[in-house]
């Protein structure tokens, strides 16, 4: 038995390689680790540029970049294109000054980036807001607490920079997950049934839980890698062997999870062209109502009754260390990997009966 299933391992490694599985895997890797070093973490500071009219030399001890001007005309220039946003230290109480974009959330999120410049550099003066409409007459919008911000409380250990990699991180892992275990053994499961190999399985002495354990195994060691370089090299060494084990944890549920959903869609449908369908069906209609709902805070109430969701949940909890102790999820997800396996054994089994 030992002897078979190594040799069903060595069978499908070498599938994997001719299908060049680990050469689009290692490009992924450098596509997404390129994106976030060199793209992503300078996202913030290139949509929100922030400017400052400082004569006095008020504004010291920040590391993050501010745009200076020199008078306050050429601020409110620099203000009008509804991405920057202003700080006046002129006066006595520094001013936020912006012209709106017409969308309301995303002047908050503006205005508090000005915001954490003035408390970062630890300004005692009271900070207050100009909408577009103040702007051109120089009066001041008071907030409901007179106008004032609080001293900003630190949260954690990370910097702004740090939070977004792990929160970028963890999206495109669970996305390549969610897509490589779904897609990946599906291939290769496909390209031995056009090869004829499934008909040739059916009439030899081999188990159908070994043909479907060894590429299972296989997947889900090529994802736990895949993984692993993708948390170190772009969270960082040490940050990432603090988050790794909670994360392989995560990834490996996933990937059982999408493998075994990938496998039994192949052995079912006929043919690669109706596969290529449900895929697109998983990839449009159900993980970007998780991503909308994680990522852009657009939740509907049905969300929480969606299985990715929580999935998606459990990989963004263990990037920030935020542990997860809900048995039921556990319980949950491995109550969903053994009927899967089964469901996917009986489906093999059904394809070698027909086959043979």
């Amino acid at each position: 038995m030992k002897l078979t299933f190594f040799t069903l391992l060595k069978k499908d490694f070498r599938l994997m390689l001719a299908a060049r599985f680990f050469l689009l895997a290692a490009g992924s890797l450098a596509l997404y680790s390129c994106y976030i070093n060199f793209v992503y973490v300078k996202l913030d500071d290139e949509m929100f540029p922030v400017c400052c009219f400082d004569p006095d030399g008020r504004l010291e001890g920040t590391a993050d970049p501010v745009i200076n001007v020199n008078t306050i005309e050429e601020l409110t220039a620099a203000c009008g294109d509804g991405l920057s946003v202003g700080i006046d230290l002129s006066g006595e109480t520094p001013r936020i000054q912006m012209v709106s974009c017409g969308i309301e959330t995303l002047d908050n999120l503006r205005a508090a980036c000005a915001a954490s410049y003035l408390t970062s550099c630890e300004i005692n003066s009271k900070a207050s807001w100009a909408s577009s409409a103040e702007l051109r007459s120089g009066a001041s919008l008071p907030t409901a607490d007179s106008g004032s911000f609080p001293p900003a409380a630190r949260i954690g250990t990370d910097d702004r920079e740090m939070k977004g990699r792990r929160e970028i991180t963890a999206e495109f892992l669970f996305f390549e997950l969610a897509a490589v275990g779904f897609l990946g053994l599906a291939a290769m499961l496909f390209k031995e049934k056009d090869m004829g190999a499934i008909r040739i399985h059916a009439v030899l002495p081999v188990s159908g839980t070994a043909f479907l354990l060894s590429k299972l195994a296989l997947i889900l060691l090529a994802d736990l890698a895949f993984s692993a370089l993708l948390t170190l090299i772009n969270v960082g060494f040490v940050e990432g062997l603090a988050v790794l084990p909670s994360v392989l944890l995560q990834a490996g549920i996933l990937s059982l999870l999408m493998a075994l959903v990938g496998f039994f869609c192949a052995v079912v449908l006929p043919d690669f062209k109706q596969f290529s369908l449900l895929y697109l069906v998983l990839a449009v209609f159900i993980t970007t109502p998780v991503f909308l709902a994680g990522q852009l805070g657009i939740e509907a109430g049905w969300i929480k009754f969606h299985p990715m969701y929580h999935l998606f949940l459990a990989m963004k909890r263990a990037y920030f260390e935020i542990p997860n102790t809900s048995l039921l999820y556990y319980a949950a997800c491995g109550a969903s990997i053994f009927l899967l396996f089964l469901l996917a054994g009986w489906g093999l089994r059904r394809e070698m009966a027909r086959k043979g």
